[in-house]
């Protein structure tokens, strides 16, 4: 790389660190949300749900510390989950906390934010308050999803499976083998575009544009919010791009964290193909606002200026 022009070479470096960084954690965060897709009956978390909505939107947000998946698996989950007896509100928590709050994004916010330990922290608090504030919008603001049938789901919650076929061992692993395949494969395309933008930004933008940009935290904010939702990183690989984009606060970076698990330009596509064109126009607007207020206010309280 001695060879190579000065930013060339400042660019690779930069985004083969990045990717080396996430790698690991896209890995075991495919794994284990493979795991439970394959092996995990919906129903198992249906039964531990209270019956009262608002309290099983706040434990399906507790939920997602204990039970990750990924942001690739969390559209069909969902769609099992409300199938399974679950209250949507309670559904679209678990989608959103899953993904956003688990232990491997969380230790891979701390690795990579070994500077600014606090960060890890404030993206858990972050993430679980939007996940809540999103579930109880929902009860008000929400309509049942399309596409998932009432007789289905009694049948569904009656025998645990609506086509009656037994889950046999073999039919699982298969199951996690092209959960893991596809995911993995997905995630580092997604990584790859995410690792190239950043080290694009950090090396080609001229100062005097990142200083205009970053000169009110709402804009600044803002800015990494749409960044996010473009770039649609998995969230075991998000914390390694937005640690390198200095120029922005924390805060700012706390908004790029919080929104990118739960809005992104292929979860849009999964989520609109499977519900519709209705719950996008409820939800993407919801789930903004969650977001964006829950990362300014945590961010303000965490890293006060």
């Amino acid at each position: 790389m001695s060879e190579l022009p000065p930013q060339v070479n400042a660019w690779l470096v930069i985004f083969i660190g990045i990717w080396l960084q996430a790698v690991p954690f896209l890995l075991l965060g495919t794994i284990i949300s493979s795991t439970l897709t394959a092996f995990l009956k919906p129903q198992t978390l249906a039964r531990f749900l209270p019956r009262r909505t608002a309290l099983a939107v706040a434990v399906a947000g507790l939920a997602g510390i204990a039970l990750p998946a990924c942001e690739c698996a969390s559209v069909p989950t969902t769609r099992s989950l409300v199938r399974a007896g679950v209250p949507t509100a309670a559904a679209l928590t678990f989608m959103v906390a899953s993904p956003a709050i688990n232990p491997v994004v969380i230790t891979a916010t701390a690795i990579a934010y070994t500077v600014n330990p606090r960060m890890a922290v404030a993206r858990f608090i972050a993430g679980l308050l939007a996940a809540i504030l999103i579930g109880l919008g929902w009860i008000w603001l929400g309509r049942p999803l399309r596409g998932v049938d009432d007789a289905e789901s009694v049948c569904e919650e009656a025998c645990g499976l609506h086509d009656h076929q037994p889950r046999t061992m073999s039919a699982m692993a298969e199951t996690f083998r092209n959960e893991l395949t596809h995911d993995f494969i997905q995630s580092c395309g997604f990584l790859v575009i995410g690792a190239a933008i950043a080290a694009t930004v950090k090396v080609c933008v001229p100062i005097a544009w990142m200083q205009a940009l970053t000169a009110n935290v709402l804009v600044e904010a803002a800015v990494l919010s749409l960044l996010a939702v473009i770039v649609a990183l998995c969230s075991e690989a998000d914390a390694f791009m937005a640690v390198s984009l200095t120029s922005f606060s924390p805060t700012a970076q706390l908004a790029f964290l919080a929104i990118g698990p739960v809005i992104d330009v292929k979860l849009l596509a999964m989520e609109g193909g499977a519900f519709g064109a209705g719950f996008l126009k409820r939800f993407v607007p919801l789930a903004v606002c969650c977001c964006f207020i829950s990362a300014i206010f945590i961010g303000t309280l965490i890293f006060p200026s």
